[in-house]
Parts: C-alpha cells; structure tokens; sequence
C-alpha cells in the first residue's frame, strides 16, 4: 500500500495570518497556500526550483495596492513577494521561496486602443500572440516577437525587455513602451512615461515616494552619464537589468522613468498596465531558407544576409533541425526545407523580407536569389541551397518550428539534456563567428555535445550544453563553463546575458557595471524598495544592505530529481523529462494543447504542472521508502483481495474527515486531465500525462477506495453489449428524470448516453457476417478485395448508424467489407487505472487480431482515440507480445484507394478529433484529399478540444468546464458552418456537439456515402 505522504516544508505562520488579512481586507483574487499549487510556480524553464510560500492571483490593480499596503503594516512587514507573468523564464526570474504574485490568471484585458495614434493600452497578464490576434483586424501588431509567445505576458515581456527575431528592425520591447503604471511595495500606484527632463526635475522636488525616485534616477543617470555611455557595449539586445542610458535621450531634454522598471526584473515594483506602441502589418512578406554545408558556414554568412537588407535572419543548427524531422511539426514545413541532393544540410538561415511594396520585396529576392544561385553553383560560402516562399501560412509554420527549438532541444536522447544558463549570449554580429567558434571549441574541451539556434542578425546566439545536473560533478561543471563564458563574451565586446535577463546569473552583475555604476544601481533599488521585498536577490541588492545576491549555484531541480532512483527515473521519464518549457500554457483557443489548462488557467492542470506534481510524489513515495515499481509488478500480478477492502475503507473515511494527504492534491490534478493525449503529441518533450496519470491512479487506489463511476467507466465494454440487447428498455429507463437524479447523486454521471436503436445486431444482422473459416479460404485477389471493420464500444453501442454506413461506403468502393465480433479494446480501463485488467484485455484483443493479421486483410477502425491505443498503449503493456497486426483508420486506407469522382461540388467543413490530428498530424490532409479525389470540397477548421473527451464530459465535477471548453472554440464554427456542413471525426466530438445544440453532425464517410 501507497502511504500518506506529508510534504517536508510547513508553512509559515506569518504568511498564513498575512493570507487571512488579505481576505479580510477586500482581496478578491485567489489565494493559494496548498502543496501543489506552490509547486507549480517552484519552476520555470531554468534549472531552477525554489518552493514559494504561498501564490496570490490578483483580479485586479486594487489588488495589489491591498496586498502591498498590508504587506506595509508592522505585523507583515518582513513578507517578501515575486512578480510572475508566463514563468517562461530562463534564468528562473520569478522564483521565490516567499511570496509569489502571479498576474498571468486574472489581468488579461486589452483595455483601449487608439489606431489613429497608434497605441494599445493592455492589462500586464496579456499574452503576446493574445494581444496580436486582436490588434490583427486593425492591420496592426506588437512587434517584439518571441519564441514563446503564445504564452509570454505582457507584464513578463516588459520586466525582462524582451526582444526576439526582427529586432533589428523592429527593436526590443523597451523601445515600444509608452507609458506604465506600476504598484510600488508601499502601495502607491506610479504612472511613469516620457516627458520633458524640466517636468521630471520638478516632480524630483517633491517630498514624498514619488519625488524620493524621480530624484535618485536623475541623479544616477545624468551625473554617470558618460561613464554609462563608455561601459555598455553598442549592441541591439544590450540589457542591462536597470537601463540607465536609455532613461535619457540623446541630449537629455527628455527623461523617461520607464526605462528603469523595464528590464528590473519585478525588482522595481509589480507592473500592472502599459500603454505600448502598435506597428503596421507589412502587406507582403517572404521568407529565404538558405542551406549550409555545415553551422559555421550559416554564422559568417549571416552578415551578408543581413547586408541584403533583411528584415530577419535566424538561424538554426542540425541537432535542431534533426529533432524537427521527429517532431509534429516538421509535417507542415517539410516542403520548404527539403534536404539538398548530395550534400548533407547541417546548418539553415531563415531570411525574412517585408514591405509595402511588392515590386519592392520582388526587387529585393531577385537580388538575393541571383547571388545565392552563384554561391550555390561556385560552392561558395558553404551555400548548398535554397528555397523562396511567400506563402504566410508556411512562413508561419517555419517560425513555430524555430520557436519550438527551445523545447526540442529538451528532447534529446540520454540522461543528458541541453540546459539554459549561458544561452543568451550577446556579442557584435561580426564577431559571432570567431564567437562561437571559440565557444564551441569550450564545450568539446569539456567533452559536450550542445544545440545552437538564435538571431545572428544581432549577435545573439542560444547555445545549450548538454548536461545531467544529477550528477554532481556536471552541476559544478555549469559553474565553470558559466564563468568561463562571461569571460569569454567580455573578450568579444559582448556580455552573458544579452535576451533572457539575470536572475541566477546577477552575481555576474559588479564585475561588468563596475564599483561605482553597480553602486547606482543599489541606490536606485533602494529608492525603491528599500527594505529588499521584491524579488529579492536579482539585479541587485539595495544600497547599504548586507543581503546577497542570488547565485548560479542556487538549488535547482536536480538536487530534488536525484532523490529518485535512477530505475524509477527512467520508468517515469515522461514526467522527469519535462524542462519547464510551458508550451503546454499555450491560450491559443484553436490549439488542442491541454484543454484544461486553457479553461482552468491553473498552472497544476497543465502537463508541466502534472509532471512537476508526478515528481515530487515520486521522490515523497522514495523517502517514505517505498518501492514503487516493485508496488506496480504486485498490483499487476495480484487482484486485490477482501483483506484490502478494510483498510482502504479506514483511509477513505480518514480522507472525507480532512486528513492531509499530498496524494490527494496530485489526484485533484489528475482528475482535471481529459485523456487526450494532445501533450503527447504537442509537447516537444513528448510529456504524455495520461500514461503517468494511469499508473497514479493505480498507485493511489491501492490506498483509497475507487468511485462508482471508475467501475461503470471501465467496465463499458463489458456491459455495452447485454444493454444493447433491448435497447429500448435501457433507453426508457435512462430518460426518466429520477434515473438522472439518482445517477448524478450516487455516480456523479450526468447526460448518460442513450443506445442506437435499432442495434447494430439489428442492423447489419447477417450481410456482413464474421466467418474465419471461410476468410481462410480465401484467394488472394478475393484478400486484396476484402476489409475487417474492426469494432469499438462507441461506434457500435451508441451509433451503430455511423458502423452501417462504413459498411456500406466499403461496398460502394467495390470491397466486400466484413463486421469482426465486438472485441474489447481497454482504452476506458486505461484511462481509469485500471492497468491490470487492461494488459489482459490487451493480450487477448492482440491474440486475436494477430491470428486475423496472418490472412493479410486490411483492418479498419473508426474511431481514433481507440485504434490509437493499439499503436501507443498496446505497444507499451505488451512488451513481448504485441504481435505485427496494424488496425488503420478509415482515412489511412480510403487515401491509398481509387475512388470515384462526383461532381457535386458540396463544400464541407472539417473539425478533426484532437487526438486523432496531434497523434497523426496528416489527417485532415488525407481527408481533405479524398473529399478533393471525389469530387467535393472539404476546408479543416482549427479548433481545440470539443470538452467531451470520452467519458469526461459525462462526469458531473467537469460539466461546467466541459460546457465552457465547447464554446471555447467549437461554438463558434458551428453557429457559423451550420451542422449540416460540418464533418466531424470525434466520436465524443459528435456527442458533444448534439448534447449542447441539440443536432448530430456527420462523420466524413457520412457525407461522402450521401454523395455516392
């Protein structure tokens, strides 16, 4: 049995009664003390974690003038607080072991918007890519362009003066900052923005809080100016945590206190609104992909591109490149990066033109393009290649290939892992190739492999050493390369961290700025914050206080992970494997990444936030000296007898009286995931919840006892077919409202679904009969001419309409399709943890389809979260015993299959089924091909997860979230197509969508049998 298992760190008194006097004070966001939700802000994407004492979540500015002004009061005064937006983070700036302050939830309104003037006024918890889609349809957009937009905020971007490809051109986010308004630690809100230095020198004279910064900033900036200018290095994505340049123009007529709170970090203060400036979307875009003999080559060849007079040039290097091929995503850009006949590519720049004009950015390629054919015909400059598109949806793809570099790097093979801690470095673009020359030269010296992509165009290059900080000998090798690299930048002009901030690596900070300018920069800390509240320990301490900087040496997440043996480790690497890097958080409504973490926006229900959580009970379990893996072998092994009954009751009793149990919290968790499987397929990490999520559930009902609704769920494939054996009768029962009430109150099911009547058996009754013997004595043109159906407790139970018309759309195509007998397929057991009896279902369905493998029929199934499981799923339970049968998907077999035209010209709508399109991202190609071959017209529509995903749905604790997910982005589409038009390939998808509007869309085969 699991035991209880009680976290190590009690929480701190103080904050608690803090938490409580925020309530009491009018706090109206959220307040979060438990285990989980602090670990699921101890990381971000460094190697960092620090657990945090507690999380509030501010709905609005108020709420953070409440918290910083109780946060002032005698009782409270020593309570320290955090800043945190995204938490994408690299260098693991918004970590704290005090109080975290998260924005991202609640302040995510785009308040005002002045298109004439320019400017958009926005909330700080706004996110990048949210931000441009409605700035869009105004022609406009904002312009620093992150690798992690789709979930960097706002208020993160500022606090780090975030940049990214296009810089040089377009600038970094300090250069689109207009106006902020800030709540400082005393309570007092700042509205800072650019005015005449006379208005700034007479708000310095003021005797108050306002007065005390506009004074010590002035006097910093204007009384060290030259000293300033001569120190920091000329360089486009130059920051400096405090930027003490830039608060002034060139002639000091102006002065901005902006300058000083964008890039501090949270250090400063909490940022709450901006007003930023809006560029004008350039009408014609075209990206060159330029192809290299080898990464060095694409470095020293940057300059000329940039030369060429390029928007952007970004570049990637073949470790890169050869995670993409494995990746998602390198279906969408395969064909505007194809390898080069006889030559192997090992290095890519991606050129990026824009402008107003198309004779313009014409000229421009032609140019570009007449220079590259000779390098490629002379073998020049390592040039072996290239490919022009000006096709926006391809250039978007190629972008969220390089963006997802990040996260790709994270999946190479092995114990090692490329880790951010010296990836940001920044020196003169005509230096970077002697630059990373020698880099690289420093990492083969220490026997690493590493990953490189970044913006040559300005001299910024993400190098990532391969390391396992488990290991301590390589945790102290990251000290040593860190230092031996800001060595190494300040040789060439440059500096260690030229994108992603400080954080850990602000010790690094007096050695650059020097005694005198770190001096300022204390004091300007001190102004204000002097008693060292915000963010502790990052860009610098305030003046005169003995505090210490935070270190690169700082606890990281591997002194907790090599706490977990090395065999468990490697059973449970799908969760240990996660690197933080949050893609998982992507908003995009459209995207089927992590439902719940979208509708929830908790970070615990996301699979970054699942894992961390899997993490931590794996190392709780280990020090309670538990043998997990050996505890899974006896639960496989063994039934649970009546003997175990008492005591998982005596724990579930204890469990409903409150007794504390981090299982639970990590169950709570669990729970939320709908078993989609998008994060298996999105995440660049491959982090597959609903596997780890499978084998907790097991674990954890080893200790309490299952609900009712586990039971009923998996064991539907065992009941479905007696029910639908008098249908009626069980529809009847099922329509009554006290059967409704009953179910919700003592199952916690609601919208039970109701059985096809007729019945299958009823429908199909002999025409397409399963008889092995006579399969057997088959020929083989009669094999080539025959299909198996292959059935699913779904389709055949509760749309035995949908497995009829398949029948018949096989016959029409000229094979003699044949019904297989109903065959278990496990998927629900899995889903519930039922591991157990799920290997055994495993075994015997694979026995059987293995003997039907032997006669060389195709086989087909129709639903594809369930044929899934035999390619991923089966494939893990049985080990040695999965055989060589292959169940295809429809789609899989009518692409390979001549078909006939008919020239009707319907047009159709696709929604896909998310599971279906992240496992297998060419599926609504192939859809949209087939309809095309006949005759009809199909367009794939983006949208996210439906909110039914099996069972889930069904589940009384998830219906409103399961309601909120299908207007999401499934409401939309469907007011807008009508039911009629849509082809929807989801089973669950269909339900949803006839349960909350009240009509059944079709499945494709559906619509293309009404054609035939």
């Amino acid at each position: 049995m699991i035991p209880k298992l009680v976290p190590e760190q009690a929480l701190d008194a103080s904050v608690v009664a803090y938490t409580q006097a925020l309530k009491a004070a009018g706090f109206s966001g959220d307040i979060e003390t438990t285990y989980a939700s602090r670990l699921a802000v101890a990381t971000d994407n460094s190697v960092y974690q620090v657990l945090p004492q507690a999380v509030l979540l501010p709905r609005t500015t108020e709420d953070l003038v409440i918290l910083s002004s109780l946060g002032q009061t005698s009782t409270f005064s020593h309570i320290k607080f955090s800043p945190r937006g995204g938490g994408t983070g690299t260098n693991g700036q918004s970590l704290t072991e005090h109080v975290v302050v998260d924005i991202s939830r609640h302040m995510r309104n785009i308040l005002e918007i002045n298109v004439e003037e320019r400017w958009v006024k926005v909330q700080a918890g706004v996110i990048k890519d949210q931000l441009n889609a409605f700035l869009k349809p105004y022609g406009f957009f904002f312009a620093p362009d992150l690798s992690t937009s789709n979930r960097a905020t706002i208020g993160g971007m500022i606090n780090t003066d975030a940049s990214g490809q296009g810089s040089l051109v377009y600038g970094k986010t300090s250069n689109h900052v207009l106006a902020l308004k800030t709540v400082l630690i005393n309570g007092q809100v700042l509205s800072s923005y650019a005015m005449p230095t006379e208005q700034a020198e007479a708000l310095a004279e003021q005797e108050n809080t306002i007065g005390r910064l506009y004074r010590q900033v002035l006097r910093s900036c204007r009384d060290n100016r030259q000293q300033i200018l001569d120190t920091f290095p000329r360089l486009n994505r130059f920051l400096t945590g405090y930027d003490l340049e830039n608060v002034f123009n060139d002639d000091l007529s102006q002065f901005d206190l902006s300058r000083v709170i964008t890039g501090s970090e949270g250090s400063l203060g909490f940022v709450v609104e901006a007003k930023l400036n809006i560029t004008p979307i350039a009408k014609h875009k075209c990206l060159v992909n330029v192809k290299y003999d080898s990464f060095n080559s694409a470095l020293r060849n940057a300059p000329f591109l940039v030369q060429a007079q390029a928007t952007s040039v970004e570049t990637v290097d073949s470790k890169v490149l050869n995670l993409a091929r494995a990746d998602i995503i390198w279906h969408q850009v395969k064909d505007y990066i194809t390898d080069v006949a006889d030559s192997e590519m090992l290095g890519l720049n991606m050129v990026e033109y824009n402008s107003e004009s198309q004779q313009d950015i014409e000229q421009k390629i032609a140019q570009l393009s007449q220079r590259l054919d000779a390098a490629v015909a002379t073998k020049q400059d390592g040039i072996i290649g290239y490919q022009v598109t000006y096709d926006s949806q391809a250039i978007n793809s190629i972008y969220a290939m390089r963006k997802k570099a990040v996260g790709l790097l994270g999946n190479t093979k092995g114990r090692q892992k490329p880790i951010a801690f010296a990836e940001d470095t920044a020196v003169p673009p005509e230096n970077l190739a002697d630059f990373i020359q020698e880099f690289r030269s420093l990492l083969d010296q220490h026997g690493l492999q590493y990953g490189m992509f970044g913006h040559v165009d300005a001299g910024v290059l993400h190098v990532r050493p391969a390391l396992d900080l488990c290991d301590p000998e390589q945790e102290q090798l990251m000290r040593t390369i860190s230092d031996q690299v800001v060595a190494l930048t300040a040789k060439y002009g440059g500096l260690m961290w030229g994108e992603h901030g400080k954080g850990y690596r602000s010790e690094y900070g007096p050695a650059f700025f020097g005694e005198t300018l770190f001096t300022e920069l204390r004091k300007i800390k001190a102004a204000f914050d002097p008693n060292n509240r915000l963010n502790p320990g990052k860009i610098c301490t305030p003046y005169q206080s003995v505090e210490h900087l935070v270190s690169v040496d700082g606890q990281k997440r591997a002194y907790f992970d090599r706490q977990i043996p090395i065999t468990v480790k490697d059973s449970f690497n799908s969760s240990l494997d996660c690197n933080g890097n949050g893609l998982c958080f992507n908003y995009e409504a459209s995207s089927p990444m992590c439902p719940s973490s979208k509708i929830t926006k908790d970070r615990r229900h996301s699979p970054k936030g699942r894992a961390g959580l899997m993490r931590e009970w794996l190392r709780l379990t280990e020090l309670q000296g538990v043998d997990v893996l050996a505890k899974e072998a006896q639960l496989q092994a063994n039934r649970s007898s009546i003997k175990d009954l008492w005591p998982r009751f005596k724990n579930t009793l204890a469990k409903r009286n409150g007794e504390a149990d981090f299982s639970h919290e990590v169950m709570e968790a669990m729970e939320g995931c709908l078993a989609c499987k998008a994060c298996a397929g999105q995440c660049p990490i491959k982090v597959d919840v609903p596997s780890f999520r499978a084998r907790f559930l097991q674990l954890y009902h080893s200790r309490y006892l299952r609900p009712a609704k586990d039971y009923i769920v998996a064991n539907i494939e065992r009941t479905a077919p007696f029910l639908a054996k008098a249908p009626r009768l069980v529809n009847f029962v099922l329509k009554r409202d006290l059967t409704a009430a009953l179910l919700k109150r003592s199952v916690g099911y609601v919208d039970t679904p109701l059985l096809s009547v007729p019945s299958l058996a009823q429908r199909v009754q002999k025409d397409y009969q399963f008889n092995l013997q006579q399969l057997q004595q088959l020929d083989e043109q009669q094999r080539q001419k025959t299909v198996l159906l292959v059935q699913d407790p779904f389709t055949s139970f509760y749309e035995a309409e949908l497995v009829e018309d398949a029948l018949r759309l096989i016959e029409k195509l000229g094979f003699n399709p044949v019904l297989l007998p109903f065959m278990p397929n496990g998927k629900p057991q899995h889903v519930k943890g039922f591991l157990r009896d799920f290997a055994r279902t495993a075994k015997n369905a694979a026995q059987f389809l293995n003997q039907l493998h032997k006669l060389a029929i195709p086989m087909v199934g129709l639903d594809a979260s369930l044929v899934l499981v035999y390619r991923d799923e089966y494939n893990k339970v049985l080990t040695d015993n999965r055989g060589d049968f292959a169940v295809q998907l429809l789609h899989e077999w009518l692409v390979k299959q001549s078909l006939p035209k008919i020239a009707q010209n319907h047009e159709y709508a696709l929604l896909a089924h998310c599971t279906e399109k992240t496992a297998l991202p060419a599926t609504e190609k192939a859809w949209q091909d087939i309809f095309s071959r006949m005759g009809l017209s199909l367009q794939p529509v983006s949208v996210g997860c439906c909110g039914m995903a099996g069972t889930y749905g069904h589940e009384a604790q998830n219906l409103d979230n399961s309601k909120a997910l299908f207007d999401l982005s499934w409401r939309a589409p469907i007011e807008k197509y009508g039911v009629n038009q849509l082809a929807v390939t989801g089973f669950s998808c269909r339900s949803q969508v006839k349960r909350l509007v009240g009509d059944k869309p079709k499945h494709p085969l559906q619509l293309l049998l009404s054609a035939l």
